[in-house]
């Protein structure tokens, strides 16, 4: 993966503000990918510095390898998840 489409995905993943989420493939729509596991792999190997738990799977879950830690930190925001899910009407449209 090339450095450019890194930071671009970088550049929205970081302007998403407190509180607010988006999908995996909102954030690859806008970065121009193909697919939102790019996104991910991309949150996976160069994200740590980044708001990565404002980035939700497209159903409203979180990653199940990273739930406990990624529902806390969304809720330290105020994002609360109902069964594991962000409720629909909270959901951003993008």
């Amino acid at each position: 993966m090339d450095d450019e489409t890194v930071e671009r995905v970088r550049a929205i993943v970081l302007a998403i503000p407190p509180g607010e989420t988006a999908s995996y493939g909102e954030v690859a729509a806008r970065a121009g990918l193909r697919s939102p596991r790019l996104v991910g792999r991309i949150l996976a190997m160069d994200g740590h510095d980044l708001p990565w738990h404002r980035v939700l799977r497209a159903d409203g879950t979180c990653a199940p390898h990273i739930a406990a830690e990624q529902s806390a930190r969304l809720r330290a925001e105020g994002v609360l998840l109902v069964d594991g899910r962000l409720p629909r009407p909270a959901r951003r449209a993008r």
